[in-house]
């Protein structure tokens, strides 16, 4: 199982935009279709929302990698 850090700017994203930001998924769409299957795992829990938001510290588990958010830096 892989893992990567996702920097986010805000400190918040929502599940959907993470799975697209990562590259996990190709589109939007699929990424909602997927979620709503009950493909997504947010800290160890199956989340069907696209729309949860997501912190740093957040570990999302999806297709094989675990998503670890993180905040960006400051530019």
């Amino acid at each position: 199982m892989g893992r990567q850090q996702v920097a986010v700017r805000d400190g918040v994203i929502r599940l959907g935009q993470l799975l697209k930001l990562a590259g996990v998924v190709e589109t939007g769409g699929e990424g909602k279709l997927r979620i709503q299957e009950g493909e997504a795992k947010v800290n160890g829990e199956v989340e069907t929302r696209r729309g949860r938001q997501l912190v740093p510290g957040d570990l999302v588990e999806f297709a094989g990698e675990i998503l670890e958010i993180v905040v960006k830096g400051g530019d």
